[in-house]
């Protein structure tokens, strides 16, 4: 564990136009640094690199973050790498404190140094191995590729990782899926005479492998089993490799085998990952969709496909948001990936990719299919099927357009059937009327968060509200003044925005910090603003209801909650009356 003060105090050290230049060529722009976005392809620069806020940001794909986010990002780099990094850069040390976590971390640390040096082995295996060479060869494969994402062969032996590992009998190699145990106690590896690929996190580091047979053994592909460091469900092949190419494509394809991902890389398509030998899985689609808006999963067009392709929409319908893709390219029957760019070429496979089936229509071209509306009996059955399906749909469009084009194929008025079809995600009914919070102006809420991360300190200086009952705005606003509150190292809005990076909280500040920088507000103006805010924002409380009482010290019977907002209130007059 990195104590937080540390971080912060390294973020008010490091400067950020630095350390991405020396990736990204910078040019400036106003007060400013701008380039083209290396996180998106285009044209016209909308990535900006603020020097007095230490914080880059992206206005076409929304990426942003500190140096330690970018790094994290661009070069792949693990938090605590990054973090070494850059204390290396202005000459600190990285201190540590204890963590409950610590041994299984420990653990996990240990696990991905014995996968990686297995890796190696097999990578060096692979270059003393002519049959295994020339099987790549067959496929199509160059030494680039094969490089590139790493792969090797294991040897037709029962303990070939006997040779790389002194500490052959250790549990470790058993506990990282690499060694097998026996009857009778006797150990040997789980992978021989098989090409590796190595399965690497979004990190990087190798937590698992899958091995393919030369010839016509059984099974076909083989997985490593689940680890402390590898689960199946959570992973995707080829998407450590591929995370670049796919900002560039602003898509990402998804296939069913090791070898497709990497053929299609070898042909130019570097956008593919594959699936680790399971169904897609929500957690597959949303690490997905957080990379990129178009999701297209390509399937074999039998039978086996298509129930492989509904169990993908069907995971790919809570995640989904309005803007958001997720598309179905189905292929002839015996053809995968592989086959067809090898067939058809790079431009005829793209082609494909581009004109694949949208969600919505495979999505009622199947209930069709499954469900003739032929018949009335046929309809209730096509809309009872589809009745699960739409309470999943998270994004509300997509699911109103849904609900109109089912009314189409049923025959139903689209009034009537909204009787009948769930208008969205089910939700727990709470008993009795409940009346609507009161809610404070957003407005109001965003620019306190703007002064305040602006220019941190003045959290020190100036007591913030922490609002109930506000949504989003209010809740954010109320982390972000406990966070101040519990800091004790310096406070910077790029070690602010660094702690609440993919917190639910992260959206609401991005929004006020970006609407402040392009205001050009800082320093006195600031304190002005944020004072004023705060003294507005009791105003509005006050008018809404709050006891008259609530304004004169020790005033009897208040609740707690009020006596707090009244001496907050009392504070922000005081800090607000002239100097003398």
């Amino acid at each position: 564990m990195i104590p937080n003060d540390f971080i912060q105090t390294l973020l008010a050290r490091v400067d950020i136009v630095q350390v991405i230049d020396r990736h990204v060529s910078l040019k400036k722009a106003g007060a400013n640094f701008a380039a083209c976005c290396p996180f998106h392809s285009e044209k016209t620069p909308s990535f900006t690199v603020s020097p007095t806020k230490q914080f880059y940001h992206c206005f076409g794909c929304g990426a942003h973050g500190t140096a330690i986010g970018f790094l994290m990002e661009y070069a792949g780099k693990p938090f605590p790498e990054a973090v070494e990094e850059l204390a290396r850069d202005v000459g600190l040390e990285v201190p540590s404190t204890p963590s409950a976590h610590a041994p299984a971390r420990a653990e996990a640390e240990d696990l991905t140094t014995l996968l990686l040096k297995a890796a190696q082995f097999y990578r060096a295996a692979l270059k003393k191995s002519p049959r295994a060479i020339e099987y790549l060869k067959q496929r199509g494969l160059t030494g680039t590729v094969a490089a590139r994402f790493g792969i090797g062969y294991a040897p037709d032996d029962w303990q070939p990782l006997a040779g790389a590992f002194d500490d052959y009998q250790s549990k470790g190699l058993e506990t990282a899926g690499l060694v097998v145990t026996g009857e009778g106690g006797k150990r040997y590896d789980r992978f021989r005479d098989r090409i590796m690929f190595p399965i690497h996190d979004t990190r990087g580091r190798v937590m698992g492998f899958g091995g393919r047979v030369l010839d016509g053994g059984e099974p076909k592909y083989l997985n490593s089993p689940e680890t402390p460091v590898f689960a199946k469900g959570r992973e995707l092949y080829g998407l450590f490799q591929a995370r670049q190419a796919v900002r560039t494509a602003e898509k990402v394809v998804v296939v069913e085998g090791y070898m497709d991902v990497v053929a299609l890389a070898q042909h130019g398509v570097e956008y593919a990952v594959a699936t680790l030998g399971t169904a897609t899985t929500p957690v597959h689609a949303e690490k997905l969709f957080r990379l990129t808006d178009t999701v297209v999963f390509c399937f074999d067009g039998d039978e086996a496909g298509r129930r492989a392709a509904w169990r993908a929409l069907e995971n790919a319908l809570p995640v989904l948001a309005d803007g958001k893709q997720a598309r179905f390219l189905f292929l002839p029957d015996g053809e995968d990936p592989d086959d067809a760019i090898r067939r058809h070429g790079r431009e005829a496979f793209e082609a494909r990719i581009d004109s694949a089936m949208p969600l919505s229509e495979f999505l009622v071209a199947e209930l069709i299919r499954r469900f003739p509306p032929v018949s009335a009996e046929g309809r209730a059955a096509l809309l009872n099927a589809a009745k699960p399906l739409l309470v999943q749909v998270g994004a509300p469009l997509l699911r109103t357009l849904l609900r109109r084009r089912l009314a189409e194929v049923s025959g139903l008025p689209e009034a009537e059937l909204g009787a009948l079809l769930p208008a969205g995600r089910a939700t727990s009914v709470p008993r009795g009327p409940a009346p609507a919070p009161a809610r404070t102006s957003p407005s109001l809420l965003r620019g306190l968060m703007k002064c305040a991360l602006l220019e941190p300190e003045l959290i020190r200086k100036i007591e913030l509200p922490k609002p109930e009952d506000a949504g989003p705005e209010g809740d954010a606003l109320t982390a972000l003044a406990e966070f101040c509150a519990a800091t004790a190292g310096p406070l910077t809005t790029q070690g602010v925005m660094q702690h609440f990076a993919e917190s639910p909280h992260e959206p609401v500040l991005l929004a006020a910090l970006t609407a402040g920088e392009s205001e050009g507000l800082s320093g006195e103006s600031l304190e002005i603003q944020l004072s004023e805010g705060v003294q507005r924002y009791w105003m509005v409380q006050q008018r809404r209801g709050v006891s008259a009482a609530a304004e004169r010290p020790g005033a009897p019977g208040l609740p707690p909650e009020e006596a707090e907002r009244a001496r907050q209130r009392r504070l922000v007059q005081e800090r607000l009356r002239p100097r003398r």
